[in-house]
This record gives structure tokens, C-alpha cells and sequence, in this order.
């Protein structure tokens, strides 16, 4: 079976590690948030000036003025920091951010990575993917592994216009945890139940499969 959304945030949230500080993007990432270890200090930042954002609210915690980049209402905890979009910038482009989770559209073998605009389709915006991918090291890309036309997302060049060039080196999908090196993906876990087979047929571009890959449990 495909990983679910909350899946996804919960392997995810198996990279952070006490003292992070975690960049969350819009949609599943920003699930991760609900699924912090339990005792784990970590501080998640939003691009629109929060820095200690907590799990999302209940009906009775609901603030209509904490939202996060993607306007969803949410929390914050204990130490937290509010400040301008301009100084929440500044800490992303100077890459104070440990860690950054963002989706995309597309991946490619050489790290490129497109997650903002699909030529002919409303176009929001490119938000703070650019600086987000260019300011930080350390990022993961959360993504279908295929469209839903079965279109293979894990490409060997992208087809989108590109919002970073030669940044991403972890993809989580809904199939797979996959790393990129030396121009090749490189498959590390695979989803419960879910074969290998379907991952190297769902996979356009280059792939590896060593012989140790690991099941995910949950």
C-alpha cells in the first residue's frame, strides 16, 4: 500500500533531531509538525514570520491571526518568536535553517527540483521555494511518486520550469525514501507492501536498488 499523507509526515519526522531548526512548506510537510518525537526540542519555522510553530489547534485553540505560510491556522509553543516576513527571509537566506520540507512537482536525477508553476494551470505564485531550496543544505522533497495518470514524477530531466538547480538529495514519496548521488536515484526504503518492482517501473529516471533495501514499519 502507498504511504498515506500523515505517513509521509510521520517518516519524515524521523530526520529531525534535537535542536533543529525546520523549515515546513505547504501541504504534507507541514503535517510533520503533529509527529515531533516525543521530548525532541525542535523549533519549526514559517516563512511568514513564526519561529516555534506547535501542532495545529484544536476547535477551542483555533486563532484566526496564527496561521503559517500556507494560511492554515496553528499554534505555537513555549520560546516561540514572531517577526516580519523580511527577518524570517533573512534566516532562510542565510541559512540558519537546518532543515527545510518542501513538495514539488518534479525531481530529477540531477537534483534539479520544479514545485511552482505548470504552464496552462493557475499559477499562485513561486512563494519562498526559491529561497528555501537555495538557502539551505539539508531538504527533503515529499511527492507522489507518479501523477495521476501515472505519470512518473522521479525523472531524468525536468520538464516544469525549475525553482532550484542542483539542491535536492532526499525524496520521500508515497512509494519510496529515495537519495540522489552521482546522477542516480538511489533507492534507500520502500513502503509497506509495496514492491519493487512498481518503484523501478514508476521510476523515469535512473535508479539503483541495492540489495538492503529497507521496508518501512510504522
Amino acid at each position: 500500500m502507498a504511504l498515506t499523507r500523515e505517513q509521509m509526515a510521520q517518516r519524515v519526522a524521523r530526520e529531525l533531531k534535537d535542536g533543529y531548526y525546520v523549515n515546513l512548506g505547504i501541504g504534507i510537510p507541514t503535517l510533520v509538525a503533529n509527529y515531533v518525537p516525543e521530548g525532541m526540542d525542535v523549533m519549526l519555522q514559517s516563512e511568514n514570520g513564526l519561529l516555534g510553530m506547535g501542532a495545529f489547534p484544536t476547535e477551542e485553540e483555533v486563532d484566526a491571526d496564527m496561521i503559517n505560510a500556507g494560511k492554515q491556522t496553528v499554534t505555537a509553543r513555549s520560546g516561540a518568536a514572531i517577526f516580519s516576513s523580511a527577518e524570517s527571509f533573512a534566516m532562510i537566506r542565510g541559512g540558519h535553517v537546518d532543515l527545510t520540507v518542501l513538495g514539488a512537482f518534479e525531481v530529477d536525477v540531477q537534483g534539479n527540483i520544479a514545485s511552482w508553476m505548470i504552464p496552462g494551470k493557475l499559477v499562485k505564485g513561486m512563494g519562498g521555494a526559491m529561497d528555501l531550496v537555495a538557502g539551505a543544505d539539508n531538504i527533503i522533497v515529499t511527492m507522489t511518486h507518479a501523477s495521476k495518470d501515472g505519470e512518473s514524477k522521479l525523472l531524468k530531466h525536468c520538464s516544469l520550469p525549475l525553482t532550484g538547480c542542483r539542491c535536492i538529495r532526499k525524496v520521500l514519496t508515497d512509494l519510496a525514501y529515495l537519495e540522489i548521488e552521482n546522477g542516480t536515484f538511489i533507492l534507500r526504503e520502500r513502503a509497506p507492501g509495496v514492491s519493487i518492482e512498481e518503484i523501478v517501473a514508476k521510476t523515469a529516471g535512473p535508479l539503483i536498488v541495492p540489495d538492503d533495501v529497507i521496508e518501512m514499519t510504522f
